[in-house]
């Protein structure tokens, strides 16, 4: 039994952050202090002051925990780690995970590429972006390649100068073939140079020769090559148009605006690089209940540059963050970019009718997104309302659903699929390999599954062994299938001595679910109604999961087998192209490249695989 006032007396007086459980062990609320002594003791002082969220939440915390840090630092980190991991209820949440793509020029290589990259590291390369567009990034590397004539082979230079024949693109005109020595390091660098120069936003002498060869191709009655030539203007052109919105200082800047009504926020991003706007972004919030403008901003900050690589030199922002928070949240970012970052809350001039822009672009989002939302709330929170009352059942969070595949029981396969709040939370799905059960035993191989799981669970959760996601349980199990299936799974959780509700999804003739196996009788379901709908997407995911896992393992059983009699491929060649190659008509459809770039394979290798499948 937990005791709050005797745990409250037992805190240290250091760093850290606290994470406040439920009576359910689900995480409500995760915050950060730089005396957990202090903070979490307010929590349960006098309500006096405090705000209607703070009540409600501490009305329902039945016990918390604490991990100690050795700075304020270190605890925000861990903070916002955590809230990306759990998506406490009463910590404002971002919505939106996403990622953003650059534009990587090798500057550290004798012979320069310009590639596509979906995170920046630190090596010798320059990165330009991040852009909001991967489609734009690929499109602005084909110009790119286009009008400089970059390589895009793997290829080691100098060290394999002459080793190779000039492959396809020196023959269309769109690389110089370095490779062979058809252009000295010297040229070359300054093709690169003016790659750089476009990348930042200098298009003018580009602009200019092309506008010189078109004319000199057209005076030369060479139309084909005026044409040509033209569309490339016409490309540049247009990247030049969407670089209109100019800074005065040529510095990187984001610019962070939100709109909110009460329970959901849109923020707005504008993306200043190098004094240019780049690119934009919005993303949806969940607001925990009585956050202000503070907590919203504040909130957003931390688990937005948690996850993005890319940190600018300035945050301007519509309001400040919360008290306390501004010097800390500095430092947090000034080291994760190697340079100090501050910031600001503009009031005036240029950089305050930017701010304007911005958050009138989030208020038209959000005024348009707000049928949106309230649909999504009955397809998923209002779904799951509806199944509790069909269930008799209250609190609902968490529901994981099993499937089995398997064809004439070869290599049977089991699917876990999860579902919070009645959304998908793909990042818990589990797959199993069934290795105890011969033959198609639909009803053992499920047993198995169920028992790995939960067995795992409790070996995570008693710290025996290592977390691999399986120490959460649900609130609810939905087996694919009636009275057979659930009797499998409560057979699984008696052993087990765990009390958790199983439902079965009972499915009509064309494998459809028509009513719910609950407590030994079938429940009928509103075939028109949320509750049904919800049933069906996740009966649809389990099943997709597994056979998508089963027809995975097929194909690398097939392609495992051709390698075998390729000349030169042994088992670590067999295992690099297995990794990355998931079905025999990828493998067929790779090129010599795109062989050679793949660990532990080599130009002869990729050649003599290319070979094999085109001779």
């Amino acid at each position: 039994m937990f005791d709050i006032e005797e745990e409250l007396k037992k805190l240290p007086g250091k760093p850290g952050v606290y994470l406040m459980h439920d009576d359910k062990d689900e995480i409500i609320y995760v915050g950060k202090a730089i005396s957990l002594k202090n903070r979490v003791r307010q929590y349960f002082q006098s309500s006096r002051g405090k705000t209607a969220k703070i009540n409600k939440m501490v009305s329902r915390i039945a016990r918390f925990e604490y991990i100690v840090t050795d700075s304020e630092l270190e605890a925000l980190v861990l903070e916002s780690n955590l809230i990306k991991e759990y998506k406490p209820r009463y910590n404002t949440m971002l919505k939106d995970d996403k990622n953003y793509p650059y534009i990587k020029v090798t500057v550290g290589e004798a012979y320069p590429r310009v590639l596509f990259a979906r995170d920046m590291k630190r090596d010798k390369s320059r990165y330009f972006g991040p852009y909001t567009s991967a489609g734009a990034v690929k499109d602005s590397i084909g110009l790119i390649h286009k009008l400089y004539k970059i390589r895009t082979c793997h290829r080691n230079l100098p060290k394999d100068i002459g080793k190779e024949r000039p492959c396809l693109n020196y023959h269309i005109k769109q690389c110089e073939a370095p490779c062979q020595g058809y252009i000295s390091q010297e040229k070359y660098r300054e093709a690169v140079n003016q790659v750089l120069e476009f990348l930042g936003g200098h298009y003018d002498n580009i602009l200019k020769v092309l506008e010189k060869q078109m004319k000199e191709a057209a005076e030369a009655l060479d139309f084909e090559t005026a044409a040509s030539v033209r569309e490339l203007l016409f490309s540049v052109q247009k990247i030049a148009q969407t670089q209109k919105i100019t800074d005065s200082v040529q510095e990187d800047r984001d610019i962070i605006a939100f709109a909110e009504d009460g329970k959901d926020a849109v923020v707005q991003i504008f993306f200043m690089r190098e004094g240019k706007l780049i690119g934009r972004d919005n993303f949806h919030l969940s607001i925990g209940e009585g956050d202000g403008p503070a907590q919203i901003m504040t909130g957003f900050i931390k688990q937005f540059y948690a996850g993005t690589p890319f940190i600018p030199k300035e945050l301007m922002i519509q309001h400040d963050v919360e008290d306390g928070e501004r010097e800390i949240i500095e430092s947090w970012l000034s080291k994760k970019r190697g340079q100090k970052v501050v910031l600001r809350v503009p009031k005036k001039g240029e950089k305050a009718r930017l701010m304007e822009m911005a958050e009138k672009n989030a208020s038209i989002i959000l005024n348009q997104d707000r049928e949106k939302i309230k649909r999504e709330e009955q397809k998923t929170t209002g779904a799951v309302k509806e199944l509790e009352e069909i269930l008799g059942l209250s609190g609902i969070v968490r529901m994981e659903a099993f499937d089995i595949s398997n064809i004439s029981g070869f290599q049977s396969v089991g699917s876990m699929v999860v579902y919070e709040y009645g959304r998908p939370k793909r990042a818990d799905y589990r797959k199993f390999r069934i290795q105890t059960v011969k033959g198609p035993d639909d009803y053992a191989s499920m047993e198995e599954v169920l028992t790995r799981r939960f067995v795992h669970g409790q070996e995570e959760q008693a710290g025996i062994r290592e977390t691999g996601g399986f120490d959460r349980f649900p609130d609810i199990i939905m087996m694919d299938g009636g009275k057979g299936q659930v009797s499998v799974a409560k057979q699984v959780l008696e052993k087990l001595k765990l009390d958790i509700p199983v439902c079965g999804m009972v499915k009509d003739d064309n494998h459809r679910t028509r009513a719910l196996y609950f407590e030994g009788r079938e429940l009928p379901l509103e075939h028109h109604g949320e509750g049904f709908r919800l049933l069906t997407r996740i009966q649809d995911e389990a099943h997709r999961f597994a056979i998508e896992y089963h027809r995975s393992l097929r194909g690398r059983d097939q392609v495992h087998s051709v390698l075998e009699d390729i000349k030169g491929i042994g088992p670590v060649r067999r295992k690099a192209l297995m990794r990355y190659f998931k079905t025999m008509e990828q493998l067929k459809a790779a090129s010599v490249e795109e062989l050679a770039g793949l660990p532990q394979m080599n130009e002869a290798s990729a050649q003599a695989v290319y070979e094999f499948f085109h001779s």
